[in-house]
């Protein structure tokens, strides 16, 4: 019989044990300061580049022989130097070259050069997108300055 009693009384005592246990803390809240990027970047759509190259190219004046001239012969401007950017992706891309009193769009067709004259010892922003590819570069440029782009 005393092993009738133990039986409820153990199971009582094990299943009491399986109680949860609930402890309050308390936390200092955490300061969260928004994430500033340093340099933000809009992406347009490869779409809307395409149609800002079409725009663009059929109004562009092209500044071919003056930078031919200037590689070949030397230019007759001290003042201006050459930058070339050859477009070695698939698709069509609006360079952007802006600096301090000056800034120009330059639309390079797939696989083509494009090219054009510059105030020399200035820094620049040269910016565009090839088939969903950023190119952006930041230059002093003082001299002849040639880069390529690719996807």
């Amino acid at each position: 019989m005393k092993s009738l009693l133990y039986f409820p009384v153990l199971a009582f005592v094990f299943l009491n044990s399986c109680e949860a246990t609930h402890h309050k803390t308390t936390a200092a809240p955490v300061k969260r300061t928004p994430a500033v990027p340093s340099t933000v970047v809009r992406v347009p759509p490869a779409n809307q580049t395409e149609t800002e190259y079409q725009t663009l190219s059929k109004t562009y004046k092209s500044e071919t022989a003056a930078v031919l001239t200037a590689i070949l012969n030397g230019s007759d401007d001290p003042d201006k130097t050459s930058v070339v950017v050859e477009n070695k992706s698939r698709c069509n891309m609006v360079l952007t070259i802006s600096g301090t009193n000056y800034f120009r769009k330059v639309p390079i067709t797939a696989g083509k050069i494009g090219a054009v004259m510059v105030p020399k010892n200035q820094n620049y922003n040269l910016s565009g997108m090839a088939c969903r590819t950023v190119y952006q570069n930041t230059k002093f440029i003082s001299g002849p300055y040639r880069t390529v782009v690719s996807d």
